[in-house]
């Protein structure tokens, strides 16, 4: 079953006035947050959540997702969006797939509802850290396999609307690049099924 499509909320975006709940994570609560991170699983791990991008700024949260060599995501905007990073506007066959830790989202979203704002497909369990997943290095998810490219993954202006400077700075920092911390794109090399609760695991080069 496929959740409905929803609209991102403008409240979980817009930093927070004086005497509301504190969205935005603060610099000593992420950094408590990195030797957790720093931990996750090296070959095998889950995915948390899989999450859908019919249209600009709208999020599905899925239960099942198809993986597709051409389509990426079946159902995400990817290829229809296009990207600023081809010569043409076309969708870069490199970014098919937004992947991100998901012990990091915790640590900048807090709440497990606001993980879709991030705007990544897979979140996942597992250590992304260059050395741990070098590009080419192809991941068992679910039944589909997928292959870590060389494009990198950054945080953007919607990052720090959604989650703060502080969030930000973390990720995009030179450590933070370093170990990956915004996440990692990928590619299908093989089409398959991925559900939450399902295995991410490093294949034998």
């Amino acid at each position: 079953m496929t959740l409905p499509t929803t609209p991102l909320s403008e409240s979980l975006m817009e930093s927070p006035q004086a005497g509301a709940v504190q969205l935005h994570a603060t610099a000593d609560a992420l950094e408590a947050a990195l030797d957790e991170i720093l931990d996750a699983p090296r070959e095998t791990g889950t995915v948390e959540m899989v999450v859908r991008r019919p249209a600009v700024d709208q999020r599905e949260v899925l239960d099942e997702g198809h993986l597709d060599v051409v389509e990426g995501l079946v159902g995400d905007n990817w290829r229809t969006r296009g990207s600023s990073k081809t010569a043409d506007g076309a969708a870069h066959p490199e970014m098919q797939i937004n992947i991100m830790s998901a012990r990091v989202i915790a640590a900048v979203a807090g709440d497990r509802s606001r993980w879709p704002l991030a705007g990544d497909q897979l979140f996942v369990d597992l250590d992304l850290r260059p050395e741990n997943l070098p590009t080419g290095t192809r991941l068992a998810v679910g039944t589909a396999t997928l292959e870590v490219t060389a494009i990198p993954h950054l945080g953007c202006k919607k990052f720090v609307t959604r989650f703060g400077l502080e969030s930000m700075k973390f990720i995009n920092s030179g450590r933070g690049k370093r170990l990956r911390l915004r996440g990692l794109n990928a590619r299908v090399v093989v089409p398959g099924i991925v559900r939450p609760g399902d295995r991410i695991r490093k294949l034998a080069p």
